[in-house]
């Protein structure tokens, strides 16, 4: 099996040597274990399984967390003649179903999915139906609370896992430290053996932390940027999208050709920016993180850090980006703390209110044995981002409160390409009693009917017919497969089971606790970051001792700190709130605006503080908060401080 790996990797992939940690990670999967690969960035991750779908005998379904990586990694396999395929958002229902005929018919090898197209009754329904030889999952860090980048869905994966029957799994990130490669770990019964780590430590890398105050980085970074601008690609991270414009607007007006690129550009903009970048067309580029996730270009010089990452996580995975191809690069950070409110804003933002707890679990207390709910639908009642109110979803369940279920669209409409009683002459029989009772169960507007999925179980009882959900899908995926009918479906709606009775009075301060303590946990980790910039020793060795590296150089003589440029961070400014009397006008605008759109709501401290701090709640986004006089005018205060300031408004 060794001579046959070596054989493929020269041959398909064109390399006669794998790079550290590639064979223990593949020799691991060909010999039928389970493995985990914790390599740096650009350091051939995919290589670990790519390679072996080759010699598996059935697909290998790789879980990605965005569209941007699996669309950079078909392109690296279909243009290596392995047969890959997606099933994305960008896709229509023909696209995807033509993907899934393909895996059916065992034409594919690999098949890329987002983790929540995994709720989906329809795909779950397809799974069954083929069989599965790995599961990867990439950015595997996400699966645990502790990482930097906790995805609630990735709970999940291990129950998947076990409901497809999937006996491999591969692990990827490229940042996790040892308390998350803990919980990866065990979440899939990997050995410890085959948890392959590869080292942090770039000898490439000049990480260099020079500080300045805010008036004055822009002009430092074009004029650093000047002579550098060209050799290779050059990356600037910063955090909000106006700011990037700005930013790119200050450099290109001081004659450097960069462009901004962020989530707020429409899609046909960015793919033509990444691409001029990827070809060396653009030199450079001014970025939120919405860039840099599956770009795989080798000649990236330089990384700068013009506003404080979100964490050493972050800060490690973006300069990881320079580099790749082994030759020296420079990354530089810039930022001082004034940006540090923005940061903290975010983590606050992420702690529901009590309140929206309470609505969730009285919610929840008052459906039957059977609690179903759409996300939307949830996150406007609770006014709950829909991020934190997954978690939430994720703590009941392990708290046994309650267990998911399934998913399905609440409903399905279809329109059909032949009459109805030439559809019907089709299936003589009991089929043709069963599609009769599904048209007859369906409202017709025009061209297009609508699936009543109770009138159909009443007339499936009424004539003896087999009207289960799962075979009336598989009916309607067969029927359009074959080009009968077109299919559509809409309204996400989760299902639970109630395993316990709820007091929402005594379970929602437990739970908001818990997010609380977790925003604390954030907090420290900004803490940690400042103490790495702020570092008199090692910048290389504090990186690889957080992700539990012990091989790295005690000093690389290749940082700041090594140089003996000890950084102190400018200190944030600490703007005062407006009068009383400004305050109140604001406020009084903003409860307006949400009376009119949910009438006896009132006003609460928790909503004010946000609406100032700007961050954005449903609540706020349904009275369009972003227009009203007030919003994010102090967005670079603590929030913790806009808080407090408040408090005296609203007491009594």
């Amino acid at each position: 099996m060794s001579t046959t790996i070596d054989q493929t990797l020269e041959n398909v992939f064109g390399h006669r040597h794998f790079r550290p940690g590639q064979r223990e990670t593949i020799n691991a999967i060909a010999e039928g274990r389970s493995a985990a690969a914790i390599f740096p960035t650009g350091s051939g991750k995919s290589l670990c399984y790519q390679l072996p779908a080759l010699h598996l005998p059935h697909l290998t379904l790789v879980v990605s967390p965005l569209l941007a990586l699996m669309q950079d990694q078909l392109a690296t396999l279909t243009s290596r003649g392995i047969a890959a395929a997606s099933i994305d958002s960008s896709q229509d229902r023909d696209q995807a179903r033509e993907v899934m005929a393909a895996a059916r018919n065992g034409q594919l090898k690999v098949l890329m999915v987002s983790v929540e197209r995994l709720r989906n009754e329809r795909f779950r329904a397809f799974l069954r139906d083929v069989r599965v030889s790995l599961m990867v999952i990439d950015e595997a860090h996400c699966l645990s609370e502790w990482g930097h980048n906790f995805r609630p869905d990735y709970q999940k994966l291990p129950d998947y896992r076990r409901e497809f029957g999937i006996d491999q799994v591969l692990l990827l990130t490229a940042t996790a430290t040892p308390k998350v490669i803990d919980d990866m770990r065990r979440g899939f019964d990997i050995a410890p053996d085959d948890v392959i780590t590869t080292g942090f430590y770039r000898a490439n890398l000049d990480l260099a932390v020079t500080p300045l105050p805010a008036d004055n980085r822009a002009r430092h970074l074009a004029s650093w940027l000047a002579p550098r601008l060209g050799n290779g690609g050059t990356i600037v991270y910063v955090t909000l999208q106006q700011s990037a414009e700005r930013l790119a607007a200050y450099l290109k007006a001081a004659g450097l050709e960069v462009a901004a690129y962020h989530a707020g550009l429409d899609s046909e903009t960015r793919q033509r920016l990444q691409a001029d970048f990827m070809s060396g067309r653009l030199p450079g580029i001014v970025a939120t993180i919405a860039f840099g996730m599956g770009i795989d270009k080798a000649d990236i010089r330089q990384v700068v850090h013009f506003d404080l990452p979100k964490s050493i996580e972050n800060y490690s995975q973006e300069i990881g980006r320079a580099g790749r191809d082994g030759k020296p690069s420079e990354c530089l950070m810039l930022a001082g703390r004034e940006h540090l409110p923005v940061l903290e804003n975010f983590i606050h933002g992420d702690v529901p209110p009590l309140s929206g707890i309470e609505a969730v679990l009285t919610d929840l207390a008052d459906a039957s044995d059977s609690w179903e709910l759409s996300l939307n639908a949830l996150s406007r009642l609770s006014d709950i981002r829909e991020l934190p109110l997954k978690t939430l979803l994720v703590k009941l369940e392990l708290a046994g409160v309650v267990r998911a279920s399934h998913s399905y669209f609440a409903e399905y409409r279809f329109s059909l390409a032949i009459e109805p009683e030439a559809l019907l002459a089709r299936f003589p029989g009991e089929r043709g009693a069963f599609l009769g009772a599904l048209l007859d169960a369906s409202h017709k507007a025009r061209t297009w009917y609508r699936l009543d999925f109770e009138r159909l179980d009443q007339l499936g009882q009424e004539r003896g017919l087999d009207t289960s959900r799962p075979r009336v899908l598989k009916a309607l995926d067969y029927l359009a497969e074959q080009g009968l009918m077109r299919l559509e479906s809409k309204q996400m709606t989760e299902v639970y089971h109630k395993l316990a009775a709820v007091d929402p009075g005594q379970l929602a301060p437990e739970l908001h606790q818990q997010f609380v303590e977790r925003a604390g946990v954030e907090l420290e980790r900004l803490d940690a970051m400042l103490a790495l910039f702020e570092a008199d020793d090692c910048i290389s060795a504090r990186l690889a001792d957080w992700f539990g590296d012990p091989n790295a150089p005690r000093r690389c003589g290749h940082c700041s700190a090594c140089r003996g440029e000890t950084a102190s961070l400018p200190p944030a400014p600490t703007p005062a709130l407006p009068d009383e009397g400004e305050l109140r006008a604001w406020l009084t605008g903003l409860a307006q605006a949400l009376e009119s759109v949910e009438p006896g709501k009132p006003l609460d401290l928790e909503l004010a503080t946000r609406f100032l701090c700007g961050v954005i709640s449903p609540r706020l986004s349904q009275a369009k908060a972003r227009r009203l006089p007030g919003f994010a005018s102090q967005e670079s205060a603590r929030y913790t401080d806009v808080r407090q300031a408040l408090a005296p408004l609203f007491e009594g």
